[in-house]
Formats: structure tokens, C-alpha cells, sequence
């Protein structure tokens, strides 16, 4: 699951974890992104801080070739998010497995684009992958099978690889310059960045005062934390997590019932007035500060907890989401996107969902769409719910 985007740049894999538990906030950006094509630099930043998305999919405009992929096929992406929301140290220990595997078969390396650098904190590692050059981020694009071979379990989503060719290699976007959306890099760096150690994000308070993502009195905590009014009504993928965030959504309004759809840009209006926050999050460089990337060794003062080994053995078996029926697409086969028609409230029309491109070649080393389930993790379980048959080790 995590294999598509486990090669990202750190502080990127960070933002698109968090932004995949609001599935229908991506869908919402990607056709706003469509109807909005003209918007270019701080223009597009002035509009998309406009529009009522949790910042993570605010911020996210700026790499629309990630939003489009994100949501080209919403199933998968809304199974990453429930993932990281039930198992979110799982999740990041996935990622770490999987950048180890690469980095050993000489799939993953520093280039002109990424520096890739193995931290140390004890006698337990994580490699990080941080831009080159600080204020130009390459979104790097490969074939998952062409790195790890064909998934374990489940599917990759057949995002469009014809770039690199299906099974030839690994490639990058065109570099973005993050400075020339914000007028230079003084907002102190990404909003969003990796603790390995932790198992947790933490969300940089001088990115969100600086950058006015959020709307006005957003709060930026130390630690990431799942805002349920943002989840506009899909439902969670599993009891803990319905009981945990349910309640929460409906008293924040996060059905979305009397929210409008997102317009098109009308003008610049600035949300002037700052955020106030106490908390500190230190202890990472990410990529838009003007320093250079992180070294390779020992971090110093990070105060990161040593994670458990990459190992496995997480325990208990857990039953797949229940998804309501899907509409059909026209013979895809790959599995559509999930119907959100619940709970979107009056005045809001549910979006459209593109179907899933079709993958050029190789098609038969991919697991059907039939037999994913849900892509509820069972880690370390001997079995899977959901129809997926036998799934073992623990594995993302």
C-alpha cells in the first residue's frame, strides 16, 4: 500500500499520509485544480487558501501532478488514509521497510534531485530522502513493481507511468520551486515532516502563521492530529476509529451538510491576521529551508523515542472497512471509487470521480481489484478481512 509514495520526499510523504484521510477534500482540489488551470505562483496559493479544505489539501495545489494522481484512484488513497489513522506506526515503519529494500537493490540514492541519508538514534535507523537543492522539490515517479516487484497483497494503483515506461525505472517530475509560490522561503520550511523515531507528523507552527494556509484561527499542534470536520461523512474503517472521530465529525459539522462546493478563484483576499501557537516543532530540517539537508548520523537532541525493529509481529486480525456500492465506470480493471452520496448536506452535490487509467503492459503480475477488500491492515495477523485472502508478516 504505502509502496507508490514511500520514495517521496520526506516532508511530501508527510503532507500526502495526512491529506489522504480527507479523500473527498483531494477529489474536491483536483476538480478545482481542472477549473482553475489558469491560476500560476502566489496566485494559486491566494485562491486555495480561499476554499474550505483542511491545509494539508490546501497546500497540496502546488504539486498538482500528486493531487491528480491521489485522486485518480480514490479507493486506494482512501484505504492509505484509514490505514495511517488505525495503524500509523505500522504505516511508517512500512515505509521504512520498503526504502531499505530499495536502497539495498540501488533503486534508491542521492542524485541532483534527492539527498538520501540514513539517521541514526541508537542502534535503530530511518533513511531519510530530502531535496537536493531546498527550494526546488522533484516529485519522483516509478513503477512500485519495477522497485519491489509485484505487490504482496492487493494492488498498486495504476497511475500513469508512460513517462518512465511500464517496468523501466525511476524518474522525476519537473522541479518545483516552492519559493516562487510563498515570494522566497522566509515561512521557515514545510509545514509537515517525519518523525521516524516518534511514529508521528509534526506540523511546523512558522510555515502555517507565514503561508496563511488553514483559515483564520487555525490550530497548529506540535503533532499532527486528524481533524474529523474535514472528513465530510466517509465513513471510518472501523469501529475504534467511528467511536474516535464519528462524534467528533458530527458535532464539527463534518458531514458537510450546508457546505458549498469549492468555487472558482475570484481575486486575491488575504487572510491577514496570524495564527497564535506555544507549541514547538523541532527537531527536523525539511525541505524549503535554506539550510542544507540533513547529514547522515546521529541526531543529536531530537528527543525521538528509538522505534520498535521493522520486524513485524504487530497482532490481531482486523475486519475490512464495508464500503457503500460503487457506481460502475465502463469496464475498468482496476476497482472505481468508492459512492460518498451520504451526508453531504443540502447544498453541496457530490463530486465526480475519474475512473482509473488503464496500465500499459504487465497487467498480469497486478492483483485484481476483486481481491483487495479494503486494504485494512491486519499486521502480523495470519489472516485478512475483508475477502483478500491470506496476508502475512505484517506487511503495508
Amino acid at each position: 500500500m504505502v509502496a507508490p509514495v514511500a520514495l517521496y520526499p520526506d516532508a511530501l510523504l508527510s503532507q500526502v499520509l495526512v491529506a489522504s484521510t480527507y479523500p473527498l477534500e483531494i477529489a474536491e482540489a483536483a476538480q478545482w485544480l481542472q477549473r482553475n488551470g489558469n491560476l500560476q505562483g502566489p496566485q494559486l496559493v491566494d485562491a486555495a487558501r480561499q476554499q474550505n479544505w483542511d491545509p494539508s489539501i490546501q497546500a497540496l495545489v502546488v504539486f498538482p501532478d500528486v493531487v491528480n494522481r491521489l485522486n485518480s484512484d480514490i479507493r486506494w488513497t482512501t484505504d492509505l488514509g484509514n490505514a495511517f489513522l488505525a495503524q500509523q506506526a505500522d504505516v511508517m515503519n512500512a515505509v521504512q521497510r520498503m526504502r531499505a529494500q530499495a536502497m539495498a537493490a540501488g533503486k534508491l540514492k542521492s542524485d541532483r534531485q534527492q539527498t538520501v541519508t540514513t539517521e541514526m538514534q541508537g542502534d535503530q535507523s530511518a533513511i531519510d530522502i530530502q531535496p537536493a537543492n531546498p527550494e526546488v522539490v522533484y516529485v519522483p515517479l516509478y513503477n512500485p513493481q519495477y522497485i519491489w516487484g509485484p505487490p504482496a497483497y492487493g494492488y498498486y494503483p495504476p497511475w500513469d507511468y508512460a513517462d518512465i515506461g511500464y517496468g523501466f525505472g525511476y524518474g522525476f517530475g519537473p522541479g518545483i520551486y516552492i519559493g516562487g509560490f510563498f515570494g522566497g522561503l522566509g515561512w521557515g520550511g514545510w509545514g509537515w515532516g517525519p518523525s521516524w523515531f516518534h511514529h508521528s507528523i509534526f506540523q511546523n507552527r512558522f510555515f502555517f502563521e507565514r503561508s496563511g494556509f488553514g483559515g483564520r484561527g487555525f490550530a497548529v499542534g506540535a503533532t499532527w492530529a486528524h481533524n474529523p470536520a474535514h472528513r465530510l461523512g466517509v465513513a471510518y474503517s472501523n469501529s475504534a476509529l467511528s467511536h474516535r472521530y464519528g462524534g467528533l465529525s458530527a458535532a464539527r459539522g463534518g458531514s458537510g451538510a450546508g457546505r458549498s462546493s469549492p468555487q472558482s478563484y475570484a481575486g486575491p483576499q488575504h487572510n491577514s491576521a496570524p495564527r497564535t501557537n506555544t507549541a514547538q516543532a523541532g527537531g527536523w530540517t525539511r525541505f524549503g529551508q535554506a539550510g542544507p539537508a540533513t547529514s547522515q548520523g546521529a541526531r543529536g537532541s531530537s528527543g525521538y523515542r528509538a522505534s520498535p525493529s521493522y520486524g513485524g509481529n504487530y497482532g490481531g486480525n482486523r475486519a475490512a472497512p464495508s464500503y457503500r456500492s460503487a457506481p460502475s465506470y465502463g469496464g475498468s480493471a482496476y476497482r472505481s471509487s468508492p459512492s460518498y452520496g451520504r451526508n453531504y448536506g443540502q447544498t453541496r452535490s457530490a463530486p465526480t470521480y475519474r475512473s482509473s487509467p488503464s496500465h500499459s503492459g504487465g497487467g498480469s503480475n497486478r492483483s485484481s481489484a476483486g481481491s483487495h477488500g479494503g486494504s485494512v491492515h491486519s499486521s502480523g495477523g495470519s489472516s485478512h478481512g475483508g475477502g483478500g485472502g491470506s496476508h502475512g508478516g505484517g506487511r503495508h
